[in-house]
């Protein structure tokens, strides 16, 4: 449960730069357990990397026509290769609801129906700021798995897509329909008009 001080570039100071997931007091003891070291047949094992930050970086978005500009994306520094791990999304591991934040994702959805989330709004690393695809590519060039690392930690990770991501590009996913859902006001939610 390490901070690194080689936090990147223009970090913004309101958010802690962690370079290993924190654990909230809202994962009980024995869902921690399973989340740090348990084994589970299903989110496959693969060989993470630590050192995957040095594929990334962090960048102000400057194109007038890029639905983020005046916020920042993430960034590749060389070229990653095709199906390759690019970097753990770090953060805050809890089980709680934190509809308000634009940083928390899906970690795990237990049989016992624990929900696991990663927010990274407070505290994270460079994964934070990658951005959804729509609006600037026909498909995202990066995907969300959840594997274990080699230590047995179950990790939200972004590897890169069937399609090799050239240096320079920008790292984008999809957020999915229900990240998008909470965050549009639906018809039945809007005021009549007058």
């Amino acid at each position: 449960m390490s901070s690194s001080s080689h936090q990147p570039k223009s970090w913004p100071s309101e958010v802690q730069y962690i370079n290993t997931p924190r654990y909230h007091p809202s994962v009980p003891g024995c869902l921690r357990s399973f989340l740090i070291g348990g084994t589970n047949p299903a989110p496959r094992k693969t060989p993470i990397s630590f050192h995957s930050t040095s594929l990334v970086r962090i960048r102000l978005i400057s194109e007038p026509s890029h639905p983020a500009l005046g916020q920042n994306g993430l960034f590749a520094v060389r070229k990653i290769p095709s199906r390759s791990h690019i970097i753990d999304y770090i953060g805050e591991v809890h089980c709680q609801d934190r509809a308000g934040s634009d940083y928390d994702l899906s970690l795990l959805r237990s049989q016992d129906g624990d929900n696991v989330g990663v927010d990274a709004g407070a505290m994270g690393n460079e994964a934070r700021f990658i951005n959804d695809y729509r609006g600037i590519r026909s498909k995202p060039n990066a995907v969300f798995v959840e594997s274990r690392t080699l230590q047995g930690e179950l990790r939200m990770s972004i590897w890169s897509s069937t399609d090799p991501i050239q240096k320079g590009d920008e790292i984008l996913v999809s957020y999915g329909k229900s990240w998008w859902r909470a965050r549009t006001p639906q018809p039945d939610a809007m005021p009549d008009s007058v």
